[in-house]
C-alpha cells in the first residue's frame, strides 16, 4: 500500500457540549476519491470543513503530503472547494467564473488556463456563455473547473449532486466520475446518498454521530460490515432479535435457528441483532414462518415485505413467487449477528 497523501489523526470538534467529530482517523492515498457517507448530524460536513480550514479542531491534526496543515488558513492549504450550491457568479460568463479562481496568481496565462480547464471537464467552447444558460450538471462542472484552475493539492466537494433534479442526477454522476478519473486528483466529498457514495468513491468512510464506523470499498461495506450501524445503514436489511446458541449459530425469538457470521466474537447466551439482506432470504418448505404483507415490483424480481411474529422482514423473489396474504417460510442463506444494542 502506498503512503497516505492526506491524513486525519484523532480529529475532534466540539460545539459546546455537542461532539460533532469524535476522534476520527483517516488515511487517503494520492489520487483516491473518498466519500464521507452518513445521515444528517453524522459529522461529515464538519469533517469536510475541518479539512478545508473553515473550522479549527479541538484536537487532532490534518496532514497533506507529510506536512501538518491543521492551523493553516484555507488559502494556505491549496485545496479546491466546490460548494453544495456551486457559488457561481451569475453576472459573469463561464470563462470569467473559472478565471476568478486564478485571482492573485501573478504571471498566469488566464485565457489559456481557462481553456485547459474547460477541456478537462468537457466544456470546450463554453467560455463566453452565461452561467444561467447552462444545465445543472454543466454548472457543476464549471464549479469543478474553477476549483481546479489554481492546481490544488486536494479537491473537496460538499453534497455535489444534492442540488440537481433526480432526472439529472444519474447523468451528472457519470460526468463527474469521468472528470475525476481524468484529473486524478485526491478528492473528498460529502454525501448522504449511498448510491452516490458507491458510484463515485474509491473508498467510503461511514460516519455516525461524529464517529468513524468503517472505511472501505463499497463491496466491503455491504458484504462485510463491522458494526450494526453499517450493516443496517448501507443497503437494505432486516433486523431480527435472537440469542447465540453456539459461536456460529443463533436462535431467533421467532423460534428458528440460523447459522450466522459474527464480525466480532459472541458467546453463547448473548443477546444479538441478526441482520439479513433481502437477497439472502429464500422461500422454502421450512424456516422462519411469515405472512406476506406487501410487494414492491422492480421488474423481473420484487421485494416482498412479510410479518414474522411481529417483526418485519424483507425478501427478494420472482414477481409471482408470492402474493399479499400468503403464508410462507423463509430460509436464510447468510445472516450476520451483532451484539444487541441498548434501545
Amino acid at each position: 500500500m502506498s503512503e497516505a497523501f492526506l491524513r486525519l489523526t484523532h480529529l475532534t470538534k466540539r460545539f459546546g457540549d455537542h461532539v460533532a467529530v469524535d476522534d476520527v482517523t483517516l488515511a487517503v492515498e494520492q489520487g483516491t476519491v473518498l466519500a464521507l457517507l452518513g445521515p444528517s448530524g453524522s459529522g461529515k460536513t464538519t469533517t469536510l470543513r475541518l479539512l478545508a480550514g473553515f473550522e479549527k479542531p479541538d484536537g487532532g491534526s490534518v496532514e497533506v503530503d507529510g506536512r501538518d496543515v491543521t492551523l493553516q488558513a484555507p488559502a494556505e492549504r491549496h485545496f479546491g472547494m466546490v460548494f453544495q450550491h456551486y457559488a457561481l457568479f451569475p453576472h459573469l460568463s463561464v470563462g470569467e467564473n473559472i478565471a476568478f479562481g486564478l485571482a492573485g496568481q501573478a504571471g498566469t496565462d488566464k485565457t489559456r488556463r481557462v481553456a485547459e480547464m474547460l477541456a478537462l471537464v468537457d466544456l470546450d467552447g463554453f467560455a463566453d456563455r452565461p452561467v444561467s444558460a447552462l444545465s445543472g450538471g454543466q454548472q457543476q462542472r464549471v464549479a469543478v473547473a474553477r476549483a481546479l484552475a489554481p492546481s490544488p493539492r486536494v479537491l473537496l466537494l460538499d453534497e455535489p449532486l444534492s442540488n440537481l433534479d433526480p432526472s439529472l442526477r444519474e447523468r451528472t454522476r457519470r460526468e463527474l466520475k469521468a472528470a475525476l478519473r481524468k484529473i486524478g486528483i485526491t478528492t473528498v466529498f460529502v454525501t448522504h446518498e449511498q448510491e452516490e457514495a458507491f458510484a463515485l468513491g474509491d473508498q467510503v468512510a461511514v460516519l455516525n454521530e461524529g464517529r468513524l464506523e468503517q472505511v472501505g470499498a463499497a463491496p466491503d461495506l455491504y458484504e462485510r460490515p463491522r458494526t450494526l450501524f453499517v450493516a443496517t445503514f448501507v443497503g437494505r436489511a432486516s433486523v431480527l432479535d435472537g440469542v447465540m446458541t453456539a459461536p456460529d449459530r443463533a436462535r431467533l425469538d421467532a423460534g428458528v435457528e440460523w447459522v450466522v457470521e459474527t464480525p466480532q466474537p459472541l458467546k453463547p447466551g448473548a443477546r444479538v441483532s441478526l441482520v439479513v439482506r433481502p437477497e439472502a432470504l429464500s422461500l422454502g418448505d421450512e424456516g422462519l414462518a411469515a405472512t406476506v404483507t406487501g410487494c414492491r415490483y422492480t421488474g423481473a424480481r420484487a421485494y416482498f415485505a412479510a410479518d414474522a411474529g411481529g417483526a418485519t422482514v424483507e425478501f427478494e423473489a420472482a414477481v409471482r413467487a408470492a402474493r399479499v396474504g400468503d403464508a410462507v417460510h423463509l430460509e436464510a442463506q447468510r445472516a450476520l449477528a451483532f451484539a444487541e444494542e441498548r434501545r
